[in-house]
């Protein structure tokens, strides 16, 4: 553990879209990545994936999937032991709530996707309560804009707006890097390489009050 024990704090390491790249991390409580760890998505890659986490020093590690780790949707999370894989559900660490949902609209035919008129049937099952939001994809109008376009889901913007999750953690636009503020959530954008699937990001590092 690398908590600070004089004010509490949970060290939170966060990244999206490895894209099968191993990246360098600094050491942290927990760890969060917010899918497309894989490349093409084949189960030898998950494997490898595992094994790789299994290295990591962060006593938690929660993991989600993206469009890209195709073997996830066909059930290959149970080759994941060395994290903690949530697919529309939750885990408790130090009494904060995380929520993982692997879902983005229907583009081209990808995995863990769904017609937009259909986002609401997964994104309604978020809880109320929920600290740290995890999703691979961001909501609409907040970093994700592809020349111009806003390319996120507006199912999901409004979910964000009305449960107020201390942190929306999202991925998938590779070029919308970065960290955003909208009321009292956090929006962060922790994809690591670019759309030549290059690594040149940092991991994003926060600091939240612990509960527990």
């Amino acid at each position: 553990m690398v908590s600070d024990l004089h004010t509490g704090n949970l060290k939170i390491v966060v990244i999206s879209d490895l894209h099968g790249t191993v990246p360098d991390l600094p050491d942290g409580d927990v760890l969060i990545i917010a899918g497309d760890s894989l490349l093409y998505g084949y189960e030898r890659e998950l494997l490898e994936f595992n094994r790789w986490l299994g290295t990591l020093p962060h006593e938690h590690k929660i993991v989600i999937a993206g469009n890209h780790d195709i073997c996830l949707e066909a059930g290959s999370g149970k080759h994941l032991t060395n994290c903690t894989y949530l697919q529309d559900e939750s885990v408790e660490i130090a009494g904060l709530k995380i929520y993982g949902a692997p879902w983005t609209p229907e583009y081209f035919n990808w995995s863990f996707m769904l017609p937009r008129n259909r986002m609401h049937e997964v994104l309604e099952k978020i809880p109320d309560d929920t600290d740290i939001l995890v999703t691979h994809g961001p909501p609409q109008g907040i970093l994700d804009n592809i020349d111009g376009e806003l390319t996120g889901c507006r199912v999901l913007l409004e979910r964000v707006r009305e449960i107020k999750p201390q942190y929306h953690i999202f991925g998938h636009i590779h070029p919308e890097y970065g960290t955003i503020m909208e009321g009292e959530t956090t929006f962060i954008n922790a994809s690591l390489v670019n759309d030549s699937l290059r690594l040149i990001n940092a991991p994003i590092e926060i600091d939240m009050q612990r509960r527990d």
